[in-house]
């Protein structure tokens, strides 16, 4: 399946030009939104809890801080920019009775709408811009003069019907059109990044590198040669693929760790564990994640938290301070 895009001309900035937008939450996405927008000549105001760092912060950078509601009520476009698990509470309390008519409020990622966190009232405008990096990335890139693609996707239209129109030139004003804006949708949005989130980048591969650490380590060699082998290598080949793709990669890589990887890939990577990875993308698409996380937070996240600490606590991390040690000291003549 091919995916279209949109192309950036230069125009489809127009529709947010004599509008405001409320970002709501400044934290690693909505400050790079904010200031993006703002550079690019849009009226921005942020709308965040009374006292909090990120509403100070934001003050601190020249933008009219207000409540929530008080924001809400004064934009045409609502970016919500704020964690996934606190849409609902938000949205229904602070967001949702205050929104204008004919508004759109803008989501950064699809989850709450994919999953029915949110329920925007009918007459309201429902989009997504989705960049594909994280918020410093968005920002140094649109400084630079550039910009990362992102994906882009109508829910509902509001009356007037100019939900796309202003959609699109919030993913302008942001940089991602100086990139691409890809034609997506909520669902697609949220389950592709989910599942590659837990198969692969977040999940899969932490899991790997603390297996094969804990292989090296119980057969006797040092945790620290263990980590610089199986966890901070990692970079130098992804930085490969990021630059390159999977081919070029294994171009720049000596033929015997080349030769290494045919052979070990495909038995790490069996017939079980691509069904494995197939139940993670059902439970993504048929909403058992969603619910798991839910039910976790309901309860005070009892076993998110037990994880963290867990983790936290595994030597792999003893292992990383001390080669993260050695690889920023300087020369003793640096010092």
């Amino acid at each position: 399946m091919s995916l279209s895009t949109v192309a950036d001309n230069g125009s489809l900035l127009d529709a947010l030009r004599s509008r405001t937008v409320a970002v709501i939450g400044y934290g690693n996405q909505g400050e790079a939104h904010a200031l993006n927008l703002r550079d690019s000549g849009i009226a921005v105001i942020v709308g965040s809890r009374a006292g909090s760092d990120s509403g100070q912060r934001a003050a601190a950078h020249g933008f009219p801080v207000m409540s929530i509601p008080q924001s809400v009520a004064r934009a045409d476009l609502v970016v919500v920019g704020l964690p996934d698990e606190i849409h609902g509470a938000v949205f229904a309390e602070s967001i949702a009775p205050a929104l204008r008519p004919d508004a759109v409020v803008g989501f950064i990622h699809g989850f709450s709408v994919r999953y029915q966190r949110v329920h925007p009232p009918r007459e309201t405008g429902v989009v997504l811009v989705a960049p594909k990096g994280p918020g410093a990335t968005l920002r140094e890139r649109f400084v630079q003069g550039t910009g990362i693609p992102c994906l882009f996707a109508v829910h509902q239209d509001n009356p007037s019907r100019t939900a796309e129109a202003i959609g699109l030139a919030w993913a302008s004003g942001i940089g991602c059109g100086r990139a691409r804006i890809v034609r997506s949708s909520f669902a697609d949005e949220t389950e592709t990044d989910l599942f590659g989130e837990q198969a692969v980048l977040c999940g899969g591969l932490s899991a790997l590198v603390v297996a094969a650490f804990e292989i090296l380590v119980e057969a006797g060699y040092p945790e620290e040669l263990a980590y610089i082998e199986c966890c901070h290598e990692v970079k130098q080949v992804a930085d490969l693929v990021y630059t390159r793709g999977p081919a070029g990669m294994r171009k720049a890589i000596s033929n015997t760790a080349e030769f290494g990887a045919y052979r070990a890939g495909p038995r790490l990577v069996d017939d079980s564990v691509r069904d494995r990875m197939r139940q993670l993308l059902a439970e993504v698409r048929n909403g058992t994640f969603a619910k798991a996380m839910a039910d976790d937070q309901a309860a005070g996240f009892p076993w998110f938290e037990a994880q963290r600490r867990e983790g936290a606590a595994h030597p792999i991390e003893r292992a990383s301070e001390t080669v993260r040690g050695w690889m920023e000291r300087k020369g003793d003549g640096e010092r």
